[in-house]
């Protein structure tokens, strides 16, 4: 079962071809069936963390020249979560947390669309007024976060129950802690919902750890309001097998522990990351060296023009 199909089209202000990612089986659909029956694809799953790699590399090289305005939150790192919940999640609606990069284009977004938002441009996704956390494409749909840590969460939730579509929204360990997080959570469990939370745990807000903020586990907290639930780390097969079984018990919760490689906004690290997931599945994909090299070729056309 093939997870991608690559399609030529050509994005609307860029001489560049690109590979369009599409899900054979899951493209629009809106509710659950079928599910069960997809398989993982490893090729699929790191051909998508490679295009957000590559081109969160571009991004934070426009922001050191100072051509993106604001600031950015980079998800390098992070790749391995979104690019392994929309296999199973195509045509769900989604609601972005503000580390939204490889959430949007994982979900099919418009990789010129995205870069044209960050550069502050009138052909970006919001037309170049959002930035970098507020990614809207009404084509997915894929909603924006602007502003409130966590306030996406109420709102996916009111979605959900005024459309009864399967819907997913991504958030961090921080946007979890929020009482109207906490509302949401439990307002889905009641009324059955038809929601996957899928938190991003980096173990971080901002600069905070977890046990420094916090003396209560997120999942049991959940579980004990009634939502289906799992723990697990960032390595797709798990992510894969986790996800589709939760999407037969929605509404369910997953708390995905991942390693952000950068510092919580810009581009400053404080040394090498834990682990890295990219460079994991590099030896695992029999023509990973094709597919990466695919998408640094993809990426450097499709900036070429803003960044020389």
């Amino acid at each position: 079962m093939r997870g991608l199909d690559e399609a030529l089209v050509q994005n609307h202000d860029c001489e560049v071809q690109t590979p369009v990612m599409t899900r054979t089986l899951t493209a629009g659909r809106k509710d659950l069936e079928g599910v069960q029956a997809i398989a993982f694809d490893r090729r699929a799953v790191f051909q998508k963390m490679c295009l957000a790699r590559y081109f969160e590399h571009k991004v934070a090289d426009a922001f050191e020249r100072k051509l993106i305005p604001g600031t950015i939150y980079l998800a390098i790192g992070q790749e391995s979560t979104p690019a392994t919940v929309s296999e199973l999640t195509g045509g769900f609606p989604v609601f972005n947390q503000h580390r939204c990069h490889a959430i949007y284009l994982s979900h099919g977004g418009d990789p010129a669309m995205l870069r044209d938002e960050l550069l502050g441009l009138s052909t970006g996704s919001c037309g170049g007024r959002g930035g970098c956390p507020s990614i809207y494409d009404a084509s997915i749909p894929t909603f924006p976060y602007h502003g409130f840590i966590g306030e996406h969460i109420p709102l996916a939730t009111g979605y959900a129950l005024a459309t009864h579509r399967p819907t997913v929204v991504y958030f961090g360990d921080a946007g979890s802690e929020e009482d109207y997080a906490l509302t949401a959570f439990g307002f889905a469990a009641t009324h059955r919902l038809p929601l996957l939370f899928v938190c991003e745990d980096n173990d971080l807000s901002i600069l905070t750890r977890k046990g420094v903020r916090r003396s209560w586990d997120i999942l049991e907290v959940v579980r004990a309001m009634g939502l289906p639930g799992a723990a697990i780390q960032d390595d797709p097969e798990e992510i894969f097998a986790t996800v589709r079984h939760l999407l037969s018990k929605l509404p369910a919760f997953v708390s995905i522990k991942s390693c952000r490689h950068y510092w919580h906004a810009g581009v400053g690290t404080d040394g090498p990351p834990q682990w890295d997931r990219v460079a994991e599945m590099r030896e695992t994909v029999a023509d990973a060296e094709e597919i990466e090299r695919g998408a640094r070729d993809y990426v450097e056309r499709l900036w070429r023009s803003h960044l020389d």
